[in-house]
């Protein structure tokens, strides 16, 4: 067991400084178990060989990349928080600024941004655009293509559908350019890169918990400092911040914080 955990600790000091990625701020066990299926499923044997089929096969780090990073998602996923996201932007965002500024973090293949680009285009919000980053390259590249399959859609209704997507053939839609236009995409890793802002939302789902959490705890810190007065961040359903306030939020409702 011993010489597993210095064999890990020597892997991730590795993929640290190699490829930029901290897997130690990441929960152990669960990166752990991720990082052992990919390695069998590449036919290494150890993480000594990993590595080395990492550093010298392209397709095999673009496989490890993309297989420890979490790119679970759909348009409307929750669509609770979606509802909870028009409203408050009715009711507290636009009020303070007809050109808000929005940032999905973790954005994955793009479900989300283009999700609140829908709904920005839906009330008439004309100016307004949303930031999009991940720490995937790959995944950015597909956001970009605005590509999807029918599962992807299925909460999306059929008039959504019609406005917003053209059928590209049996079970494939590919997002229209009025949405297309609204959405930036930007690699970004929130453990290390700098957060530019000020935003007035914040969108982050489903990611901080695969954190440590004294790296939760900064990620959370950076996001209300990267927040205007007043600014609203959503997490995810089953993200809880907890002592909201040593981070300069309050919770207004589930899965929504306000920079106080």
């Amino acid at each position: 067991m011993k010489k597993m955990e210095e064999e890990f600790a020597l892997f991730n000091a590795w993929v640290d400084r190699r490829l930029g990625i901290p897997l130690a701020a990441y929960k152990e066990n669960q990166m752990q178990r991720r990082i052992l299926t990919i390695m069998e499923n590449s036919g290494a044997k150890t993480l000594r060989e990993y590595q080395q089929l990492i550093e010298g096969d392209e397709g095999v780090r673009a496989a490890f990349l993309a297989h420890i990073t979490i790119n679970v998602t759909e348009f409307y996923r929750n669509k609770e928080l979606f509802d909870a996201f028009e409203r408050i932007l009715k009711t507290i965002v636009l009020p303070k600024t007809t050109l808000p500024k929005i940032w999905s973090a973790a954005c994955s293949i793009g479900a989300e941004p283009y999700t609140i680009a829908m709904l920005l285009e839906k009330n008439q919000i004309a100016a307004a655009n949303v930031l999009a980053t991940d720490i995937d390259m790959q995944i950015l590249a597909k956001a970009k293509q605005g590509l999807y399959r029918e599962h992807e859609l299925r909460n999306v209704s059929a008039a959504e559908r019609t406005r917003f997507f053209d059928a590209i053939e049996k079970n494939q839609f590919q997002i229209k350019t009025e949405i297309k236009r609204r959405v930036h995409f930007k690699q970004h890793d929130l453990l290390k890169d700098p957060y530019n802002g000020p935003f007035d939302v914040i969108v982050c789902r489903n990611v901080t918990i695969y954190f440590k959490s004294d790296a939760r705890d900064a990620v959370y810190q950076k996001f209300s400092d990267a927040l205007v007065p007043g600014g609203i961040l959503f997490t995810g359903a089953t993200e809880t911040i907890n002592f909201a306030e040593q981070f300069g939020l309050k919770k207004i409702d589930s899965f929504i914080y306000q920079k106080v």
